[in-house]
């Protein structure tokens, strides 16, 4: 959903309040357990809940709530 919305992982990261580093082992599967208000914040910047993010298929609905601050990967 992130690269759907043509956001780095920092960038997403910073919109979801939780750390790059942190957002980054979650992505690559290297985080084993997360906590639902962890979930919850993945799932609020794209104006979601935690359950419809957890969905089998792509929510619908999904769009970002607010835009990302830039980046040094989207400069212009």
């Amino acid at each position: 959903m992130r690269a759907k919305h043509n956001l780095t992982q920092e960038e997403f990261a910073q919109l979801a309040g939780i750390g790059y580093k942190f957002y980054q082992q979650i992505e690559g599967a290297r985080k084993k357990e997360i906590w639902l208000s962890t979930v919850e914040r993945l799932a609020a910047p794209y104006g979601l809940r935690a359950w419809q993010l957890l969905a089998p298929t792509m929510p619908e609905g999904s769009k970002l709530i607010r835009k990302a601050p830039s980046s040094r990967v989207h400069r212009r």
